[in-house]
């Protein structure tokens, strides 16, 4: 690989039958890095595989409910074996839920987010750092949120899950900068996808004339580009890093 091309990579990406998982998936192999798709929708992901080799890319799907630690360990260790190597892992895959804290069902819903937003990436990490090692290029990237940075009303479940990827981001950066591996997590602000397509068009407009300096939401692919720059062997000196991808929001005060 040359310092500006992911080319021969393979990347394990999660959630990536849709949204910014799919748009990632479908940017890596336009750059000839070879793709596994995972997600818990192996139908889903199986079709961007297929899109993806149609356009003469390389691509794999393998079912992935992140939640579930033996299908991680299994999947990481055949998506490692796909082509001898494993060289970016990129944490997308997310859930999303609200509810007060003082509701009844409120533990429940706490334990999905942190088992599928946070608890799934270190897993993830874990299962393929032996791999990561021995790559010329290792990368992590953990796709968390703006609602780690500020939070709305009554998703301090979805919040605290987040928030926790980023001190997870920054804690292993430390810890595996000696192994050349860089941990970067990107925090995606309103973005249309699949997990704000229930939102009415009037209000998603609304809040982001109100809440964004660009006035308006993002598309997957703008944040599929960040994780590409992050991903590349030129990026060897960027780690611990948060970076919002939210279109002004968190810049401004009103």
């Amino acid at each position: 690989m040359t310092p500006r091309s992911i080319a021969g990579a393979t990347a394990l990406i999660t959630g990536a039958a849709s949204g910014m998982g799919r748009a990632t998936a479908q940017l890596f192999a336009g750059e000839a890095a070879h793709v596994a798709v995972t997600d818990r929708d192996h139908e889903g992901a199986e079709s961007v595989a297929q899109e993806i080799r149609a356009q003469g890319g390389s691509a794999r799907a393998w079912p992935l409910d992140v939640s579930d630690p033996a299908a991680i360990r299994e999947t990481v260790a055949q998506v490692a074996a796909w082509h001898n190597r494993l060289d970016i892992l990129v944490n997308n895959a997310g859930i999303a839920g609200f509810a007060p804290v003082d509701s009844p069902d409120y533990d429940a819903l706490f334990a999905r987010m942190l088992a599928t937003n946070l608890t799934a990436h270190q897993r993830l990490i874990r299962a393929a750092l032996p791999h990561l090692r021995r790559s010329p290029a290792p990368r992590i990237i953990n796709i968390a949120s703006t609602e780690a940075l500020g939070a709305t009303s009554q998703d301090s479940a979805y919040a605290a899950a987040k928030a926790g990827v980023t001190g997870l981001t920054r804690a292993l950066a430390v810890e595996l900068g000696r192994d050349g591996i860089t941990v970067n997590c990107l925090c995606p602000g309103p973005i249309d996808t699949g997990m704000t397509a229930t939102i009415p068009d009037a209000d998603k407009s609304l809040y982001a004339k109100r809440r964004t300096a660009l006035g308006r939401y993002g598309q997957p692919h703008e944040v599929a580009h960040l994780t590409l720059a992050l991903a590349q062997p030129g990026a060897s000196y960027i780690t611990g890093t948060t970076i919002p991808v939210d279109g002004g929001l968190m810049a401004r005060n009103a």
